[in-house]
């Protein structure tokens, strides 16, 4: 299925190398924009947008929950630092075409991507999940609960996770993490997303 990629700079889902880059087909009915300007076009399949963290909308602008068109986001999961997985998050609005989806979703796994969609949320699906648990980590690690490598022993022989809580949110970059806590925190209000102080103090030595 045949996509166009317009690209500024580096790429968080598709960095320099990645073989879906070489893909890019000009004047194809799927666009995918990487870091330029949303061109709208209504005579095209699907538009693609990548995603940091922020919402779709804050691209292609809102309606009351009536927005949506042959736009959607998207946003490859990278835990911070690490080599991008093969999850696609597709990100949706309320009156997004089916049409749009659909295209969208197969182009993806035409290409070997996992595609799940999802609402306009700030965070979306992952880190939704998985912030509150390293948050929650990094507390227990000041409060003496455990060391580190323990508990993410336990996390690995115990739950039977690849790698531990602490492990991959040091790995991801503490400051990231802090970064998208804090917009999670700021969006949603819930207590679990409140960064942990190691994660603070990661942001606070970033800056300086």
């Amino acid at each position: 299925m045949g996509y166009e990629i317009k690209i500024t700079g580096e790429s968080r889902s598709f960095p320099a190398g990645d073989a879906f880059l070489d893909g890019s087909i000009s004047g194809a009915d799927i666009v995918l924009h990487l870091g330029t300007p949303l061109e709208r076009n209504d005579a095209k399949a699907a538009i693609l947008v990548e995603l940091d963290s922020e919402c779709l909308g804050v691209h292609t602008g809102e309606d009351s929950g009536r927005e949506g068109s042959n736009v959607l986001g998207f946003a490859r999961y990278c835990n911070g630092n690490d080599a991008p997985s093969q999850l696609i998050e597709l990100v949706r609005q309320p009156e997004t075409e089916k049409s749009a989806i659909d295209t969208a979703k197969a182009m993806f796994e035409a290409a070997g991507f996992t595609v799940v969609v999802c609402a306009d949320q700030v965070g979306r699906i992952i880190d939704r999940l998985v912030r509150p648990k390293y948050n929650d980590a990094l507390r227990f690690l000041d409060e003496g609960l455990a060391m580190a490598d323990d508990m993410d022993l336990i996390c690995k022989m115990g739950l039977g996770y690849r790698d531990g809580p602490i492990e991959r949110a040091v790995r991801g970059d503490l400051a990231r993490h802090y970064d998208l806590s804090n917009e999670l925190l700021q969006a949603t209000g819930q207590p679990g997303y409140v960064p942990a102080r190691r994660a603070a103090i990661a942001k606070a030595r970033k800056r300086s």
